[in-house]
C-alpha cells in the first residue's frame, strides 16, 4: 500500500508539473485561449507605415491604449512605406503569422478584402451600435471603406494633398497665396517665383497628385466599369500642364525611385529653393518644423481648380486580418475602436497634420483651438468637401507603377507627347487589371 501511495503521489506530481509547463509554454507563445484564463492580457500585434512624427503618433497611441487597461496588450511594429507594409502583410498572411491589426492604404482596401486577408467589420459595428456612431465619421472619408456594401476598414490616419507655400518668398515676389485659385493662377505664380536660384515648385511624379489634376480637368482614372480612363481628355490635359511647366523651368521633377524623388522635392522646399510644394496634410507638423529651422514662414492652400475643384483622399484605414479566433477578434476590435475614437482622432491630427476623421473631433475644443492658433491645419479640413475616393480596382497598385514610369519618361524626354505616353501606360495597364 505504501509503494502504491508513493506511486500515485509521483504520478500526480508529474501531471501537475506537465500542466504547469504547458501553461507557461502556451502563455509565452501568444496562442489564444490562455490569456483570458488569468495568465496575462490578450496579446495582439499592430503593423503601421511611416516614421518621423507619424511613427511617433502610432507608438504614443498604442502606449496610451496599453496603459488604460490590462486585458489587452498591443505591440506596435513599424514596417516602412505603404508598399512595404502591404508586401510584408501579404507574406505574413501566407506564412500564417499576420498581425491582428494593420493599415491598408485606401486604394488597397478592395484588393485585401477580395483576397480574403481582411475581416468584414459590419457585424462588429452592428453589435456595438451604441458605442460607435458611424454617422460621426466624415462622409468624405468613407468612400474607400466599403467593398460590395460591406465595411472592411475604419478611417484612421487620413489625408488630402495640399499646396505648401513659402510665404516669405511669396511676399518677396509680391504674390498673394490666396490669389492661386485656378491652374492659370498656379502656373503664373510658379513663373513669377522662378529665377536663377529658385524654382516655382518642386514635386515628384506622384500618382496621388496626378489623380487630383485629372479630376480637376473633368477626367477620371478608372471609369464606372473598372476600365482604364486616364488617357482620356482630362488625363492628357493634366499631364500637358506638367509638361509645359517642366519645359519652362518653373517646375522641377526629381527623378529616381518614388521615395527618393519625394525626399529631393521636400529638400528643395525645406531649404527655400522651391516656392511651392505638393504633399500630404500628414506632413504639416514636420513641414512647419522645417520652415522654422530654415527661417521662413509656411502657409498652406487648397489645390487649384480647373473645370472643378477636386482632390483624392488618401492615407490609411485600420483593418483586422482574417482567421482570428473570437478572443483575438474582440481584442482587435477594441483596439480599432480606440484608435478611431474622436479623442484619439483629434490627438493624431494635432500631432501629425492628418485629418480628424470624426466630425465631433473637428468641433472639439482641441481642434478649434489648434485651427485658431495654426490655421494651416484647417485647409485640408475645408478642402475635404471636394474630396473623392481613390480607385480600388484589383491590380491598381501595378497600374500606378506603370503610370509613374511612363510619366517620368515624358518628363525626361520633351520630344514625347502626353497622349502617346498615356496610351502606352493604358495599354500596359490593361494586362494587369482584373
Amino acid at each position: 500500500m505504501k509503494k502504491l501511495s508513493y506511486l500515485l503521489m509521483f504520478t500526480v506530481m508529474i501531471l501537475v508539473l506537465a500542466a504547469c509547463g504547458n501553461s507557461e509554454a502556451t502563455g509565452s507563445s501568444g496562442d489564444s485561449g490562455s490569456e483570458s484564463e488569468g495568465n496575462g492580457p490578450i496579446e495582439i500585434t499592430y503593423w503601421y507605415a511611416w516614421g518621423d512624427k507619424i511613427g511617433e503618433n502610432n507608438e504614443n497611441l498604442v502606449e496610451q491604449f496599453n496603459e488604460m487597461q490590462d486585458e489587452i496588450h498591443v505591440t506596435a511594429e513599424f514596417q516602412g512605406s505603404y508598399d512595404e507594409l502591404h508586401s510584408k502583410t501579404q507574406a505574413a498572411f501566407a506564412a500564417g503569422n499576420a498581425p491582428e491589426v494593420t493599415q491598408n492604404e485606401i486604394a488597397s482596401i478592395e484588393t485585401f478584402a477580395k483576397s480574403g486577408m481582411t475581416q468584414d467589420l459590419t457585424a462588429f459595428v452592428e453589435e456595438d451600435a451604441d458605442e460607435i456612431d458611424m454617422d460621426d465619421f466624415n462622409p468624405g472619408l468613407m468612400g474607400n471603406s466599403y467593398v460590395d456594401d460591406k465595411l472592411y476598414g475604419l478611417p484612421y490616419l487620413r489625408s488630402t494633398p495640399i499646396v505648401y507655400i513659402n510665404k516669405t518668398m511669396f511676399e518677396e515676389k509680391g504674390i498673394d497665396p490666396a490669389s492661386i485659385q485656378t491652374w492659370e493662377d498656379f502656373q503664373s505664380a510658379a513663373e513669377n517665383l522662378t529665377d536663377d536660384e529658385h524654382v516655382g515648385i518642386s514635386m515628384p511624379v506622384d500618382i496621388w497628385f496626378y489623380e487630383a489634376f485629372v479630376a480637376q480637368a473633368g477626367g477620371e482614372m478608372v471609369n464606372e466599369n473598372g476600365e482604364i480612363a486616364f488617357n482620356g481628355e482630362g488625363g492628357v490635359e493634366a499631364l500637358n500642364l506638367w509638361k509645359e511647366m517642366v519645359e519652362a523651368g518653373t517646375m522641377r521633377v526629381p527623378g529616381g525611385e518614388p521615395l527618393q524623388a519625394a525626399d529631393m522635392a521636400r529638400q528643395d522646399f525645406a531649404t527655400g529653393r522651391a516656392g511651392m510644394y505638393f504633399s500630404s496634410t500628414a506632413d504639416l507638423t514636420l513641414m512647419l518644423q522645417l520652415a522654422e529651422e530654415n527661417g521662413y514662414e509656411l502657409e498652406t492652400i487648397m489645390f487649384p481648380e480647373n473645370e472643378q475643384r477636386s482632390v483624392p483622399t488618401g492615407g490609411a484605414n485600420l483593418v483586422m486580418t482574417t482567421g482570428l479566433d473570437e478572443e483575438k477578434q474582440q481584442a482587435a476590435w477594441e483596439f480599432i475602436k480606440f484608435m478611431t475614437a474622436p479623442e484619439q482622432t483629434a490627438y493624431a491630427s494635432e500631432y501629425t497634420g492628418y485629418l480628424p476623421s470624426r466630425l465631433s473631433a473637428v468641433e472639439s475644443d482641441t481642434m478649434q483651438e489648434l485651427y485658431e492658433e495654426k490655421p494651416q491645419f484647417k485647409v485640408a479640413v475645408d478642402q475635404l468637401q471636394y474630396g473623392n475616393a481613390r480607385p480600388m480596382i484589383e491590380g491598381y497598385p501595378e497600374v500606378v507603377k506603370i503610370l509613374i514610369e511612363e510619366i517620368q519618361r515624358l518628363m525626361l524626354d520633351p520630344s514625347l507627347e502626353a497622349g502617346d505616353v498615356l496610351d502606352q501606360a493604358a495599354e500596359r495597364s490593361a494586362n494587369v487589371i482584373k
